[in-house]
C-alpha cells in the first residue's frame, strides 16, 4: 500500500465513544449528543430510508426507468451531506445540488394537477416510502437548523438541500400514488370552537 491509500477502517470498535464523546473531523470531540451529532445522525437515518425507498423502486417496476438514477444520486448526496456535517468549515453540498433537486421537482410537478386537498401518506406502498423519506428529510432539516442555532456554522446550500429534498419527496409521492393506486385525501372532521 502506497501512502497515497487513504486510511482504511479495520476495527469496528475503538472503545474511544465510551465515555458518551466522538469525534468530528477537525477532530474536535463533542458530546454524542450535541446538536451537530444529532444533525449527522439523522442524515444518516434518512439515507437508510432512502436505500430502503431506491430498492423498492429498483423492484417495484413501477416508473423504475424514471426514478432509479435520481434516487441514487440523492443518495450518494446525502452521504456527502452527512460528510460535510462531519467537517466543520468544509463544503461539499453547493448550490448546483440544489438546483438539481428543483429541476426534478419542476419535471414532475408539471404532470401533477393543482393540489386542492390535503394528502394522507398513502395510496400504495411506494408512495408511503417517498411520504417516509418527505418526513425524515424534514427532521433532518430541523437538526440542521438546530446546529446553526447552537452556533455551529452550516453552509447555505446545505440547508436548502434539505428542505428541497423534502418538497421532492412529496412532489414524488404524489406522482407515484397517482400512478399505483391514488392519492388518498384527508377528509376533514366537524370542528368547532372552544
Amino acid at each position: 500500500m502506497s501512502e497515497d491509500t487513504p486510511n482504511r477502517l479495520t476495527k469496528i470498535y475503538t472503545r474511544t465513544g465510551d465515555k458518551g464523546e466522538t469525534s468530528l473531523g477537525e477532530g474536535r470531540r463533542v458530546p454524542k449528543d450535541h446538536a451537530r451529532m444529532e444533525a449527522i445522525g439523522t442524515v444518516d437515518e434518512l439515507n437508510c430510508w432512502m436505500g430502503l425507498l431506491i430498492n423498492e423502486v429498483r423492484d417495484g417496476q413501477i416508473l423504475r426507468h424514471k426514478l432509479l438514477d435520481p434516487l441514487l444520486e440523492i443518495q450518494h448526496r446525502l452521504f456527502d451531506a452527512g460528510g460535510e456535517l462531519a467537517m466543520p468549515g468544509w463544503q461539499i453540498i453547493k448550490q448546483e445540488h440544489v438546483d438539481s433537486l428543483e429541476a426534478l421537482i419542476d419535471q414532475f410537478n408539471s404532470e401533477l394537477p393543482p393540489l386542492e386537498n390535503f394528502i394522507l401518506p398513502g395510496g400504495s406502498s411506494q408512495a408511503c416510502h417517498f411520504h417516509m423519506v418527505r418526513t425524515v428529510a424534514r427532521r433532518a432539516e430541523r437538526r440542521i437548523i438546530a446546529t446553526r442555532n447552537a452556533g455551529e456554522e452550516i453552509n447555505a446550500p446545505l440547508l436548502s438541500y434539505f428542505n428541497r429534498l423534502s418538497d421532492l419527496m412529496f412532489v414524488l409521492a404524489r406522482y407515484i400514488a397517482r400512478q399505483t393506486g391514488g392519492e388518498v385525501l384527508w377528509q376533514q372532521s366537524d370542528r368547532e370552537k372552544v
